[in-house]
């Protein structure tokens, strides 16, 4: 089976930073594109940052200039680095990827468990 885990979530004040990572792990052939995406309490899961496995990246309006998404092949993993947050920030922060698997003829969509970030004032 192929998984993703995030990690690095927690409770941090505002105007502070935090670096969020996601491993993937199992089966894997290749690795597309890689993405975080947050889901706040009561609102609809929203798109933060991709990026692709050259390093192309795109950003929500709503955090650009503020985060850096980022990866590592050789490793597997996306990291989220997370600057001057604000409490609009607080959400669960999912990590996404396609990947394909030595199982699959093709790319799937995998979602991460999520990881939650608290911003507090």
């Amino acid at each position: 089976q192929v998984q993703l885990v995030e990690s690095g979530g927690g409770l941090v004040q505002a105007g502070g930073s935090r670096r969020l990572s996601c491993a993937a792990s199992g089966s894997i052939f290749n690795i597309n594109t890689m993405g975080w995406y947050r889901q706040a309490p009561g609102k609809q899961r929203e798109l933060v940052a991709t990026i692709t496995r050259s390093s192309t990246t795109k950003y929500a309006d709503s955090v650009q200039g503020r985060f850096t998404i980022s990866r590592d092949n050789a490793k597997n993993t996306v990291y989220l680095q997370m600057n001057s947050l604000k409490p609009d920030d607080t959400a669960v922060y999912y990590c996404n990827a396609e990947i394909r698997s030595w199982s699959s003829v093709g790319y799937l969509e995998v979602w991460g468990q999520g990881t939650l970030v608290t911003v507090s004032s």
